[in-house]
This record gives structure tokens, C-alpha cells and sequence, in this order.
């Protein structure tokens, strides 16, 4: 089946509208650089989304890729998900775009709170743990803190430190998370 011109422009949208979210983020991102990126009136972004809030819950689709973690030994599975958001938040700039934008935007906070509950919660379901959504709710705090340092306000001393460091450190806390009573 052909590729219909509608969706190549929508694909051109989102692809511009994650480049200009990531580089200036929610609040100076603008239509018209985004159109301007795409190659495109202004006028086609707003046919297709609507607003710029609802281009960026469109472009802010992100997936986790939570990885299987059942094979994983429960004293372990803190540092798996460490190494793993590590690897997820420097290898796509929406995530980071979508945080940088959530600290000022109730839209962008409601999609990321939508986004680890959709993703996250049902994991850790798989995982067989109780309470899975305020488990969820735990290791975001510490995920979205350690990327809010690391990322968006670059604490050097949180950037200096490596993969292997930081799965060290908070390992552990998450793994604590999962798999210790929740008082």
C-alpha cells in the first residue's frame, strides 16, 4: 500500500516537532519553527494537531522498552533498570524533552505521569510485586530525579559519574523499592 502525501506531512510534523522540543523545549518551541523545520505552512501543523500542546502529547509518544525482567535475580533488578533507563534517556532526546517541558507544563507532567503508568506499573505486575503502581510511583521518583540532574540541570557531579557507578549507587534503592515491604 502507497504511503498517503497526509502522512508523510504528519511524519515530517512529528519528526521536525521532536528536534525542536528536544532543542528548546516545551515553551520556546514554536509552530512556525516547527513548520519551518518540516518545510511546511504553519497552517498545516495546526490542520493535523490542532495546538501546540496537543503536537507535543503526538510528539512525546515514547516508549520505554522496559526490558523482560523476569530472567533477572530480584537482588539485581534495581541495577537492570538503572543500566536500562541510562541507555533509554541518552539515546532519545523526547524523554529528556518531554522533562525538561513536565517541570512547566501540566500537559507535559500528565503525559509523563501517563507514560510510567502505562509502561511501568504493568511490569512490575509481571514481576508478580504487590502494589505495583505506587512501586511504579518509587522508582520514577528516583529515574526522573536522577535524569532531571543528570540531563537537564547537568549537576556535575551526577554527569561525571559512569553507568556502572550509578547502577552501584542506585541499584540497590531501587531494587529496595520492588522487593522490600511497603510499611
Amino acid at each position: 500500500m502507497a504511503e498517503r502525501k497526509s502522512d508523510r506531512t504528519r511524519a515530517a510534523i512529528l519528526a521536525a516537532a521532536r528536534e525542536r522540543f528536544g532543542a528548546d523545549g516545551y515553551e520556546r518551541a514554536t509552530i512556525r519553527a516547527i513548520a519551518a523545520d518540516a518545510a511546511i505552512d504553519p497552517a498545516m501543523v495546526m490542520r493535523y494537531y490542532g495546538n501546540k500542546e496537543k503536537l507535543f502529547a503526538a510528539a512525546a509518544e515514547f516508549d520505554l522498552r522496559l526490558p523482560d525482567l523476569g530472567g533477572v535475580p530480584r537482588d539485581e533488578l534495581g541495577e537492570a533498570l538503572i543500566r536500562h533507563f541510562l541507555t533509554r534517556w541518552e539515546g532519545d532526546d523526547t524523554l529528556r524533552a518531554l522533562l525538561r517541558a513536565a517541570v512547566t507544563n501540566e500537559s507535559a507532567a500528565e503525559r509523563m505521569r501517563e507514560l510510567f503508568a502505562a509502561q511501568l506499573a504493568p511490569t512490575l505486575r509481571e514481576l508478580k510485586v504487590d502494589q505495583p503502581a505506587v512501586r511504579a510511583g518509587l522508582i520514577a521518583t528516583q529515574t526522573l530525579g536522577l535524569a532531571l540532574c543528570r540531563y537537564i540541570l547537568e549537576l556535575g557531579p551526577v554527569t561525571a559519574l559512569t553507568h556502572d557507578q550509578l547502577a552501584a549507587v542506585l541499584g540497590p534503592t531501587l531494587t529496595r523499592y520492588l522487593t522490600a515491604p511497603l510499611g
